[in-house]
């Protein structure tokens, strides 16, 4: 969690009209940063990186807000309107494009099947239909 890549992050929150929705797009965002960040064949030492996105989130949301409830608040209902927002996708694709928009639902069900291990419960609703969705039109 580079000073850059928080600037970015921080300038995205800022297109979002009102506090709740800027909250939400710097959630997703940050969330799909984080996931984004787990593709890689390095060995990731998560004590740190999680420290880092935690210490971030605090300054920016306050207390109460973590790492952790970024990726539970992704896993819910509550992240369609900002996945299904087209202005939050191309805010996202301006000041994220390290990280391709293609990769989204891929991301997304990722954070899916984590919730699944920890929960057990086999993911389902909104989300996982829009993942599936756009997976199937990408041919994936």
């Amino acid at each position: 969690m580079n000073d850059a890549l928080q600037d970015k992050l921080l300038l995205l929150m800022r297109e979002a009209q009102g506090r709740v929705e800027a909250t939400d797009w710097f959630r997703v965002a940050l969330g799909l940063v984080y996931l984004a960040g787990l593709m890689t064949k390095e060995t990731i030492d998560f004590k740190k990186v999680d420290r880092a996105f935690n210490r971030f989130i605090y300054h920016t949301l306050g207390k109460g807000h973590s790492i952790a409830s970024v990726l539970q608040f992704m896993s819910g209902e509550k992240v369609m309107p900002t996945v299904q927002s087209e202005r939050f996708m191309e805010a996202f694709r301006r000041h994220c494009p390290e990280i391709p928009a293609e990769s989204i639902p891929f991301l997304l069900e990722l954070n899916l099947g984590v919730a699944k291990n920890i929960s057990g419960l086999d993911p389902s609703g909104p989300l996982a239909d829009w993942v599936a969705q756009r997976k199937s039109a990408q041919g994936l």
